[in-house]
């Protein structure tokens, strides 16, 4: 009766993949390497909720899904794996049962904490091939190195607004390092959540790092190690650069001086020369000086999703050609939505001879959290 079961449930299988096995590349051979296969997909966000659904589908045997995070609203845009019941849970957790009852013959394991350097290469260790699906620089260089440093292949990718970069740092040839070989000054390059992103690019991206993942696992084609790939989702164009081996890199270059994971901290910004006041100070510092008024320096667009009474809107891009239509006897709180754009502003402002400066720490979206009329997305 049990052998009768195994059978049973090995033709489902074969019916399951059979456009798999159709492919010379994969064939039943292929389908068991799959199905043997162990993928830690790093990021359950816009990138790896596809990366999730297409291994899954696959027939990758277990996958590891690590994210801390809880799925939020403005989440669902692009990470077509959670629905609005999901909102508030851990995104490990959700997505971990989106895979099961996508492919119940797939193993899962939802690790919903972050990936740091106490348990990087531990978890790294534990899989054949990791995917990184993350939002910032620090991930991505401990992923990177974590890989390295265990010998496994890390398939890279990131998005930001209508761009994307996709390739595969594996042993033997360049790495993450090797391209950006240190993070850009802290606060500096907007994230996701600053800039915004096309919700379509995270299911281009993240489908491409799938198919690298399958890729390596089966040992065919042509890889994109050794090549960044660019997407540019606005113009429908996709471009290749050839990448090299850094022969100075730290990680693993002609005198290495990277051990085992560390954390990267970004360089921090030059000093702001402008006083800065706390979101929750914001209200009683306007009401307490009656020449003060807020200087919101977002971009029209941004602006759209939410704007405080009584400021005046100058965006940054046009505060060169109208700052004569700033008053430099007045006393102004520059703010944008998270505080790059207005820290910027301040600078130049300052720069210009304005002296009655302030800038507001965080943006107007850490003012928005006290304050439930005003949201700013």
């Amino acid at each position: 009766m049990n052998a009768e079961k195994r059978s049973l449930a090995g033709r489902r299988e074969l019916r399951r993949y059979s456009r798999h096995l159709l492919i010379p590349e994969v064939g039943l051979a292929g389908q068991e390497k799959l199905a043997r296969a162990r993928v830690l997909v790093v990021g359950a966000g816009g990138l790896g909720t596809p990366v999730l659904q297409y291994l899954a589908a696959a027939g990758v045997g277990r996958i590891g899904i690590c994210d801390d995070d809880v799925v939020d609203e403005t989440n669902l845009q692009r990470q077509v794996i959670y629905a609005d019941a999901d909102v508030g849970r851990k995104k490990a957790v959700a997505a971990a049962e989106r895979v099961v009852a996508l492919n119940p013959h797939v193993a899962v394991d939802p690790i919903s904490h972050r990936l740091d350097v106490s348990n990087a290469r531990e978890l790294v260790r534990l899989y054949d091939v990791v995917v990184d699906a993350t939002d910032s620089f620090g991930a991505r260089y401990l992923v990177n190195d974590a890989c390295r440093l265990e010998s496994k292949p890390d398939v890279y990718g990131s998005i930001f607004r209508f761009d994307g970069q996709v390739s595969v740092f594996v042993p033997g040839g360049p790495c993450y390092r090797c391209v950006f070989p240190e993070p850009p000054p802290e606060g500096t390059v907007p994230t996701c959540a600053e800039g915004g992103v096309l919700g379509v690019l995270a299911g281009l991206v993240g489908t491409w790092q799938a198919n690298e993942a399958l890729k390596l696992i089966l040992g065919i084609g042509r890889t994109l190690a050794g090549r960044l790939l660019i997407v540019d989702a606005f113009d429908a164009r996709v471009r290749e650069f050839a990448l090299a081996e850094d022969p100075d890199c730290p990680l693993h270059g002609t005198h290495p001086s990277i051990v085992d994971v560390t954390e990267v901290v970004p360089r921090p910004q030059a000093p702001l020369v402008v006083p800065e006041i706390e979101p929750r100070e914001l209200d009683e510092f306007l009401e307490a000086t009656p020449d003060a008024q807020l200087l919101d320096v977002r971009e029209p667009h941004e602006a759209v999703l939410g704007a405080p009474p009584s400021a005046i809107a100058v965006p940054a891009t046009q505060l060169e050609a109208r700052m004569h239509e700033l008053d430099s006897a007045k006393t102004y709180v520059v703010a944008c939505r998270v505080g790059a754009k207005s820290r910027w502003a301040a600078q130049r402002l300052h720069d210009a001879g304005f002296r009655r400066l302030y800038h507001l720490r965080g943006g107007l979206l850490a003012y928005a959290v006290t304050h439930e009329e005003f949201e700013v997305f």
